[in-house]
């Protein structure tokens, strides 16, 4: 905990995912509002009630929890706050903090398809049940509120709302004119790339998103403020956000070069350049790595420099 920075206070949280810890937010306003709501496991919960206590505050003193966005170490106390609180986001958070039978058919649904499309071996039922494991540190608790973009937070008017989608569908950031401040969630981090997720679109006949291409154009869309400071949703806050900004987006236009070189060989599937791309890890972390293949050859299709062949309804990709 670094305590008050003017009306804002950083709690970082301990989470069992390999991001390390989490930051939340305490920002006082017409309305006590926390931002976010850390991981659902007991130690978290007690952290975050003693780095209240030492603000002097207590959870019942909050007011609402506004989401930066839906994953479960942003999410998981929910259930644990009290009742009356108000829970704002994205429309997006809806499906996943309902997670309900239809939510799982379509959840399921979408990542066989990715799967199929991708050429994967293996078991493929594993790969989903694996994908499916870190929901039970989140929570089952509805929005009362959305939010979306342009609109200023209830109880923190000076706060706008961006919609910055690309490492999360539901992404919102936050952004306070008067001193040029960013409450930027997981949309930019100071130490490593924030890895775009696919992710299933919010209607049942929409197309699938391509995070990478949402991600850049959201990156993009931080350029067009003059911001200062951004809180991030891990590690350490971020002061030359557009330097930042600049890097991560020609980072990776050199990765999506060093894909170019593997598929200039020969053509492969998604699978095969996972496979080579992320050897250790593939099989542990299947949906992150084919998330950030499957980003990189999205980038590549976009600037015209691969194409993509279908056979036996898998994708194989070739160096244009």
């Amino acid at each position: 905990m670094s305590g008050w920075n003017g009306n804002i206070a950083k709690i970082s949280l301990p989470t069992p995912f390999a991001v390390g810890d989490v930051n939340v937010y305490i920002v006082k306003g017409d309305a006590l509002t926390l931002i976010d709501a850390g991981v659902k496991t007991k130690e978290a919960w007690e952290v975050f009630q003693f780095q209240l206590a030492q603000l002097g505050m207590a959870v019942e003193d909050i007011d609402q929890v506004v989401l930066t966005h839906h994953h479960p170490d942003h999410v998981g106390f929910l259930e644990w706050l009290p009742d009356q609180l108000h829970i704002l986001g994205h429309a997006y958070c809806v499906p996943w903090l309902k997670r309900d039978t239809e939510f799982f058919k379509r959840h399921d649904q979408f990542y066989f398809d990715r799967f199929q499309e991708s050429g994967v071996e293996g078991d493929v039922q594993r790969y989903l049940d694996n994908m499916k494991s870190a929901l039970k540190f989140a929570s089952h608790r509805p929005l009362t509120q959305t939010l979306k973009e342009g609109e200023f937070i209830p109880g923190l008017n000076e706060w706008k709302v961006l919609e910055t989608p690309g490492h999360a569908q539901s992404h919102l950031s936050f952004y306070r004119e008067s001193d040029a401040c960013l409450i930027a969630g997981d949309h930019i981090l100071a130490t490593i790339s924030s890895n775009p997720l696919l992710e299933p679109p919010l209607g049942e006949k929409e197309p699938r998103p391509k995070p990478q291409l949402q991600y850049n154009h959201s990156l993009k869309k931080l350029l067009e403020y003059p911001i200062q400071l951004a809180y991030t949703g891990h590690g350490n806050e971020v002061f030359k956000v557009h330097d930042l900004v600049n890097r991560r987006i020609e980072r990776q236009h050199s990765r999506a070069l060093q894909v170019k070189r593997m598929i200039a060989e020969k053509p492969m599937t998604t699978f095969e350049i996972c496979r080579t791309l992320f050897p250790a890890v593939y099989q542990k972390e299947i949906g992150l790595t084919i998330s950030e293949t499957t980003a990189q050859l999205d980038y590549l299709l976009s600037i015209e420099q691969a194409e993509c062949q279908v056979n036996d309804q898998v994708m194989y990709f070739s160096a244009k």
